[in-house]
């Protein structure tokens, strides 16, 4: 089990390193130069990275053969509930921890706290409940 959770975590953090650095470019110049929304520019970047997500984990990571729209499906369900925990809890977190900063720092230190709770909360999800060969 551990060997198995260390080699589909490396590739998981392998994907996940082609995914930030698109979906982290789209994101931060979303926000800071065409000036959208703390909420539409992290979402353009999950958005985008996870359908290249979803394929590079399911043949690459997890090496998952079969077709499934349950797999799609919970595949959908696990971003957009990783996605709003953690950017939720993010923008709490820094806003209450750096209050005295202008919201450009808080939305881009909330941005970045972000991303780190969401790779987290998403591998836990995808290894477990998407790709779980036991689903």
């Amino acid at each position: 089990m551990k060997l198995k959770l260390n080699s589909t975590f490396s590739r998981f953090i392998l994907v996940g390193i082609i995914n930030t650095l698109v979906g982290t470019s789209i994101m931060f110049i979303a926000y800071n130069f065409l000036h959208a929304s703390y909420w539409i520019s992290t979402f353009l970047n999950y958005f985008i990275g996870s359908i290249v997500s979803y394929l590079l984990n399911k043949y690459f990571t997890f090496k998952q053969k079969e077709k499934s729209m349950k797999e799609i499906l919970l595949f959908i369900l696990n971003i957009a509930v990783c996605y709003f925990v953690a950017y939720f809890l993010a923008a709490k977190i820094i806003a209450y921890l750096f209050s005295e900063y202008s919201i450009v720092v808080v939305d881009n230190l909330s941005m970045l706290v972000g991303m780190v709770l969401f790779v987290v909360l998403n591998y836990f999800g995808q290894r477990f409940v998407v790709f779980s060969k036991n689903k």
